[in-house]
This record gives C-alpha cells, structure tokens and sequence, in this order.
C-alpha cells in the first residue's frame, strides 16, 4: 500500500501532533516507532492506519522497513541521535524527509548531502518544528528588511498557568541543552560556556521576567554560516524556563537521570534518559493547565539607507482548546506537518538538503501556521 506520510517516532509527543494533524487532513499515514502507547489514541480514531515497530537502533532492519513501506514523504519525530541514519535510508530508497532538528555536527552532516538529495531530485530539511523551525523562517523573513546584519540573537520562553512542572518538550533535548557546551558567536568567533553559567533575566511578551541560557542550538551555526555575507559578527541562542520547571529539570541533571550512558539492570542495558523519558511521558495533563511560549528573534543591522535598525520577531502560542493535551508543543508538530505537506503539493520544489530558511516559503507558511492559533509579530504589529 503506498502512503502520503510516514511518520517516524509517532508515539513521541511531536509525533502524535504530527500524526493527529495529517490524519484530520486527510492524508494516508504509515505509523512507526519503538512504542506502541503513544500512538493508540490516533489509531482508534483513525481505523485502518497502519502501525509498525522500528527501532532505529537496528540500521539494517530499518533499511527493510523503509524498502516495505511506500511513502512519499518521511517525517522523523524521533530523538535527533537517529536523524542522519534517517537521511541516508530516505536517500537510499528515494523519499522526501523532514526532521525536527539536530545537533550542530549532526547538521553540518545532514547539510552536506545537499548535492546527493539534489542529484535525487529530493528534498530533506531539517530543523521543521518550533526552533529550529518558525524562528528561522521569521529570521529569513526579517533580512528583506536589511542591507546588514550584525547581530542575531534568538530563543524560546515559556511558561504555564498551573505553577507545577510538566515536561516543556523532550526532556532528553532540555537536559543536552542545559547541561552540554554552548557554542556562540562573538565579534566573528567561535566560543563557548556552560549553559548555567550564562543565566540572564529577560522580559518576554505574555511571559514577563525569565531566567534565560545561552544554550547549544543548530540555529547558531546555520544563521552564521548561511548569513555572514551579510556582516553577521555575533549569533546567540537563549532558553527560558519558568521556575517551577527550571528547578526539577535541575534536580533531575544532578541525579544523573540525564546520563546517556549504558547501564547494566538485571542483565538489561538501558540509558538513565530513556527511563526518565519514559516515566515521564507518562505524566497526565493536570485539568485545566495551559501553557504559552514566545518564540522571538532580534536582528540588528542598517536598512537599506544605511540607518542603524533593530527588529523584533516573536511568535506567540498558547494552548489550544482541541489540542490541550498537546500544550505549546503544536509550534513544533504542526509546523512540520505544514511543511510536510508543502513538500507533498509542490508549494516546495527546491531540491537538495536544508534548513527551513532556505527553502520555506515565508509569507505562505505564516498564514498556515495563524490557521492553527499561532500568531506571527513583526516589532509589535501582527503580519498573519
């Protein structure tokens, strides 16, 4: 049977969006992931979708899996460790794929098989979801409005209603973020720090006061390398916690749940993160709880008069009455079923290997995106 999407890693909480999201569409989709729970609900909505167990972890069972399943396009919603396997496979067995992000070597990796996908006639993106995602299509929006750039600096905050800790997104990228080196941009060199050395208190719209970090995030190598013809001298990423999750995400690096090591239980291997991601997916959603999350990018540079100019890109997000379950993680499953989707219509038709800047129309993705709640500011003045 062929497909319009196979969705990898469906069962993870941006996998379940992803899939919701193309279902009600009305696309045929090819479920698939190493867990079954996460994905029960659609399927029982959804009778007659098809569910298959991978793990990624196995490259040759993978291959099969891929050769057996006929989809146009392949969205990996798995962890990012699996992305470039991922790639090659699509390559291999000729399929459009789109990822949520990677981490920055990862990237380089996935960037450099451009001319391959091209030579395929293909397109694979990486970085479709929240940020990497929406912020770098504000940011390639924003440079029409600039002769230089000088300096980028770009993030996330979020915070919920209920003053109790709910897992923002995947715990196994918060903990890599807070807690391994962030590279930066200064003055035209690299450098880095430990996140928790970096803490800044910024004011963020419908968020107020927050604790922010300089973390590890593709976007600070792909902006810099893809924009520093423009000038572009300096290139920083901040994560903003609330406190009452900020806290426990510490307690829990402490503990050493966050270990990605091996570890041998009653002769079973298992990573500390796994178990921790485990247990806390399945968390409930308190009644009532909502979030919200400002996605925002500042760029500063001259216009096109040479006049020194400084602009605000911010997305807002709150939780939606239909996807309560989901919170603020729509800005991150939705924009890579919007994108998906693109790619499956032709509204996208540039082939290679990219990031969402270069090949996501700006203007067009906004207007899918306000269709799903999320509202796009440019300098305080709503453009979709």
């Amino acid at each position: 049977m062929k497909y319009d999407f196979l969705v990898i890693g469906s069962s993870g909480l941006q996998g379940q969006i992803v899939t919701r999201d193309l279902l009600e569409s009305g696309y045929k989709i090819h479920c698939a992931d190493l867990y079954r729970d996460g994905s029960e609900r659609v399927l029982s909505q959804f009778p007659g979708t098809q569910f298959t167990f991978i793990d990624l972890r196995k490259y040759s069972q993978f291959e099969r899996f891929m050769k057996r399943v006929k989809a146009k396009v392949v969205i990996n919603c798995a962890e990012g460790d699996w992305n470039h396997d991922v790639y090659r496979v699509c390559l291999q067995e000729r399929r459009h794929v789109i990822d949520l992000g990677s981490d920055i070597p990862m990237t380089k990796t996935q960037l450099r098989m451009n001319k391959a996908f091209y030579t395929a006639g293909l397109t694979a993106i990486t970085g479709c979801g929240s940020t990497p995602g929406i912020n770098n299509i504000m940011f390639k929006y924003a440079t029409q409005f600039f002769s230089t750039i000088n300096t980028v600096e770009l993030g996330f905050a979020w915070d919920s209603d209920l003053k109790k800790f709910m897992v923002p997104f995947s715990i196994e990228s918060v903990i890599e973020e807070l807690t391994e080196p962030a590279p930066y941009v200064d003055q035209g060199e690299w450098k880095e720090k430990n996140p928790l050395d970096t803490e800044v208190i910024k004011e963020i719209r419908e968020i107020g006061a927050q604790r922010s970090y300089i973390v590890r995030h593709p976007e600070t190598f792909t902006l810099y390398n893809d924009y520093k013809k423009l000038g572009l001298q300096n290139v920083r990423f901040y994560a903003g916690f609330p406190d009452h999750s900020l806290e426990i995400i510490k307690n829990l690096i402490e503990l050493g749940l966050g270990n990605k090591n091996l570890l041998e239980f009653e002769h079973i291997e298992i990573r500390p993160i796994d178990a921790l991601s485990r247990i806390l997916s399945q968390l409930p959603r308190p009644e009532n709880y909502r979030e919200k999350e400002n996605l925002w990018v500042e760029i500063h540079g001259t216009d096109k008069d040479g006049a020194i100019k400084i602009m605000k890109m911010e997305c807002i997000v709150y939780t939606l009455s239909d996807w309560i379950d989901a919170g603020c993680n729509i800005d991150t499953g939705i924009p890579a079923s919007i994108i998906a989707q693109m790619i499956l219509d032709g509204r996208i038709s540039k082939r290679g290997s990219f990031t969402p800047d270069g090949v996501v129309p700006p203007s067009e993705f906004f207007t899918e995106i306000k269709r799903k709640g999320m509202t796009v500011y440019q300098d305080n003045n709503t453009i979709n």
